[in-house]
């Protein structure tokens, strides 16, 4: 596997991007659409990467730092490339990037019952820690 980790780029990946979301997360709500959400991110900051295998979208990683915490969202590696290592790659990708950046502590949320992705945040040294996750919509 030759693949490589670059810095997202709008012109050359984002339609890529958005179909992989689409086809892993899904998004119903509309605050989570693919186009929204990279557009959003763009405006603010590159933590962003996408892995690409031959030119491809392989997988990706957004990660954020608001100078306290660093959170890892939108991790996803196609189907085919599971469970080789691409992921983990992708993580520690971001989590160099956000030390490098001065951030001591990373957080990132998962759905309770998606124990595949628990095993593996667990596998690259997280923990479950003892917090209620509230989130409120604005409109």
């Amino acid at each position: 596997m030759s693949i490589t980790i670059n810095t997202y780029n709008d012109s050359l990946h984002r339609e890529r991007v958005m179909a992989l979301w689409r086809e892993v997360f899904g998004y119903p709500a509309a605050y989570n659409d693919p186009a929204f959400v990279i557009d959003r991110k763009i405006a603010v900051d590159d933590l962003f990467w996408v892995a690409e295998d031959g030119g491809e979208v392989a997988g990706t990683i957004m990660a954020g730092y608001d100078g306290h915490r660093g959170w890892i969202y939108s991790l996803t590696v196609t189907q085919g490339l599971r469970g080789q290592g691409l992921g983990s790659r992708l993580l520690d990708h971001a989590l160099c990037a956000l030390k490098k950046i001065g951030c001591v502590k990373v957080n990132l949320q998962i759905l309770e019952s998606n124990e595949t992705v628990r095993r593996f945040y667990e596998a690259n040294g997280f923990t479950v820690e003892p917090r209620l996750s509230m989130g409120k919509v604005l409109k």
